[in-house]
């Protein structure tokens, strides 16, 4: 590229650049998880193995193991503006129960601005609903919807 033209080029891309590495803190992540068999595959990555022994801890037999696949989805929230009551809703459709909508929630108490739920699809729900093919995962203060994420086949 011509001096010049490369001159042109960094001057239009710096304030874009900088505009990019000031975006905000996310409000909700949603870090999902399957289990699909017992023992899994060596060649994992060091962290998903981590976690894989973390869900599987103290299922000894195999048939307790078999209880723990499925799906587990740990969200991460940090509402440092919210001060009031509220909870984290999480919603998903599975294979086997058509275009019902399941839900599971956890509370978060007033005052807390930040923290972790856990929520899991395993044991007989995941034998019997299936696979879960969509999600939506909504943070919730004092009524209104702060945050939600959802995968992409959601609807």
């Amino acid at each position: 590229m011509p001096p010049m033209k490369l001159w042109k080029f960094s001057v239009l891309m710096i304030p874009v650049l900088a505009q990019l590495s000031c975006s905000a803190p996310q409000v909700l992540e949603v870090r999902p998880l399957h289990l699909r068999e017992i023992g899994g595959d060596e060649g994992d990555d060091p962290m998903i193995r981590g976690d894989r022994m973390r869900r599987m801890h103290g299922a000894i037999s195999v048939a307790e193991q078999g209880q723990k696949l499925g799906y587990y989805y740990t969200v991460l929230w940090d509402d440092s503006a919210g001060n009031g009551a509220g909870e984290v809703v999480f919603e998903f459709q599975q294979g086997a129960t058509g275009s019902r909508v399941k839900k599971m929630t956890h509370r978060i108490p007033a005052g807390e601005g930040s923290g972790k739920a856990e929520f899991a699809i395993i044991g007989e729900d995941y034998r019997k609903g299936g696979r879960v093919l969509a999600w939506r995962c909504k943070l919730v203060r004092d009524g209104r919807e702060v945050a939600s994420k959802q995968s992409y086949l959601w609807q």
